[in-house]
């Protein structure tokens, strides 16, 4: 049986951490070697924007933690444990976390990735006045800017379509101008709306 019929039938087509069935993908918790059962979750895209840091972390929708902390599936343990760190600040996720238990090799394997040290902000691509860029957004400059190692000069209120974040720089997109792709500072840029 492949990999994402036995997940859909552990799961029963839902969401193996909150029991949503919308959008539902394969999760493989990290550092995988190797997509295997044990070590790969289906979930939903809001638990996985989150789990990923590319959505604000919403306490309220974790709430089902302290249920899905009990699984016998690893992968679903060490995430559970991870966002449990991540919301430690929250009396119920800290009363959870002091229940759960995990042995050394899972508990080792939740900690691999350093996650559970972050507090739950997440650091997302904003625009000048703090609205939340995506890939495929339209964004207008708001300065003029010269590009640098080229004689283009990119004028203010020119729309930029179809851009691009940079991974791992919260501070930087990239967008076409004149046919010319530029690493742009979402500093200098307002969301089209």
């Amino acid at each position: 049986m492949k990999l994402d019929e036995l997940l859909q039938k552990r799961s029963e087509n839902q969401c193996e951490l909150c029991k949503s069935t919308e959008a539902l993908k394969i999760y493989e918790v990290p550092p995988a070697a190797g997509a295997d059962a044990d070590n790969s979750i289906l979930i939903c895209n809001t638990c996985r924007m989150q789990l990923e840091k590319k959505a604000e972390l919403d306490s309220n929708h974790w709430r089902f933690l302290s249920e899905t902390m009990w699984s016998e599936v690893p992968g679903i343990q060490v995430v559970s444990w991870r966002m449990l760190n991540r919301l430690k600040q929250e009396s119920w996720a800290m009363e959870s976390l002091d229940m759960m238990y995990l042995d050394d090799e899972r508990l080792a394997w939740a900690k691999a990735t350093g996650d559970h040290e972050n507090d739950s902000a997440v650091e997302l691509h904003k625009d000048c006045n703090g609205q939340v860029l995506q890939d495929g957004d339209s964004v207008v400059l708001i300065k003029s800017l010269d590009v640098k190692g080229s004689t283009l000069n990119a004028k203010m209120g020119t729309v930029v379509k179809n851009i691009r974040l940079v991974e791992n720089n919260t501070a930087q997109i990239e967008g076409k101008i004149e046919g010319q792709v530029i690493v742009i500072l979402t500093q200098y840029v307002r969301k089209q709306s």
